[in-house]
């Protein structure tokens, strides 16, 4: 396994061998005691910044969903009703303005860079559809699925009909670099959904198997979607660099947080049944943390948890572990490798707001 993630660029990350192997004999207390919190001088709501550049995001969503039929146009936009977080394009607007100010000093978000924000939360939103449709999902948002409302064929064609708008908006922007970049999400999904499907029979290399798919299924969107409005706004491959790794880490972390979430949280809080995962024959984080102490789960993660009461049976392993602590520690060494890169550009307050949005990452409840 330790050799697996220091050959690959996609999951590198210092001394992720002794996190793995060491976590075990970590006390919770010494856990937290790494966390690294902005102070009340710098503080930046990330939200509270990225309001003006999000205006009429999902407005301007809808006007690139050209539909004429109307349950077909009622069905892409279904997600789209501004409830979500638009945690993705917070972070794309967000990175924009810190690689301008760190280029040239320019506060304004280019309009190209805008569309990446819009293009990263369609292809987000259209690979939920999809997801849901793998998954038989029935709740998404604290609502009933597209799959459950309209059917499994016609959830798959809006699906594909906003990454196909998607892909217009793309177009639309006429850089064959940042086509490039952002095409990698799409293949990107397409391979983690497939990792996602299978499973390792060796226990070593399934961490690596678990963090390979995290990455494609979620980080690379917000990676390469920083990277993209980085090229945009600076010329310096080493500002594309960090844009990729920033979005890359902080990716991971929001994986790992909301796979400690499906143990953690009520159903209400997520907006989406709890134990999701298990149901699902997935061993997260948690459950293969969980596995180093109860080395009984092997078999139950080999069958994917399809044997009566296996479900039940990892929860409770997982709770009396320290699988949900040391999976919260991992995504906070993650969010540590994002705030070491991003303050390598020049101060501003985007820069800090993308080091406090590490820090919600951290502590969301939903």
């Amino acid at each position: 396994m330790c050799r697996f993630i220091q050959r690959s660029s996609t999951l590198s990350f210092p001394k992720i061998c002794n996190i793995f192997w060491g976590f075990h004999h970590t006390s919770t207390s010494h856990l937290c005691s790494c966390s690294k919190t902005v102070s009340d001088e710098k503080y930046q709501d990330p939200f509270q910044l990225g309001r003006k550049d999000l205006k009429n995001l999902y407005e301007d969503i809808k006007k690139e969903l050209l539909v004429s039929t109307a349950e077909l146009k009622e069905m892409c936009e279904y997600y789209f009703d501004g409830k979500g977080k638009a945690f993705r394009p917070m972070i794309v607007v967000l990175m924009a303005r810190a690689c301008n100010i760190h280029h040239n000093n320019s506060r304004e978000v280019q309009a190209s860079q805008r569309s990446v924000a819009i293009i990263a939360e369609m292809i987000h939103t259209a690979s939920l559809v999809h997801d849901d449709v793998i998954d038989d999902a029935n709740s998404r948002r604290g609502k009933m699925t597209v799959n459950q409302i309209w059917g499994e064929r016609k959830a798959v064609l809006a699906g594909d009909f906003i990454l196909s708008a998607a892909s217009v908006a793309l177009a639309r922007i006429g850089n064959a670099t940042i086509i490039s970049v952002l095409t990698q999400v799409i293949e990107d999904l397409v391979r983690g959904e497939f990792l996602q499907l299978g499973s390792k029979e060796n226990e070593n290399e399934r961490f690596a198997h678990y963090l390979e798919k995290t990455f494609k299924k979620t980080a690379s969107l917000i990676a390469n979607s920083c990277k993209a409005v980085s090229i945009l706004g600076c010329p310096d491959p080493k500002v594309h660099e960090i844009a990729y790794q920033y979005g890359k880490n902080v990716g991971i972390a929001f994986q790992l947080i909301d796979d400690v979430l499906d143990f953690t949280s009520c159903a209400d809080r997520l907006g989406k049944p709890a134990a999701a995962d298990l149901k699902l024959g997935l061993a997260t984080g948690p459950v293969l943390f969980a596995c180093q102490q109860f080395p009984e789960m092997n078999a139950m993660i080999m069958r994917r948890f399809s044997k009566p009461g296996d479900v039940e049976r990892a929860r409770k392993y997982v709770l009396q572990s320290d699988g949900v602590q040391q999976t919260t520690y991992l995504a906070r060494r993650y969010c540590h490798e994002a705030t070491r890169e991003i303050s390598k550009l020049r101060p501003s307050p985007e820069r800090e707001a993308l080091i406090q949005l590490t820090e919600m990452v951290l502590v969301r409840d939903k």
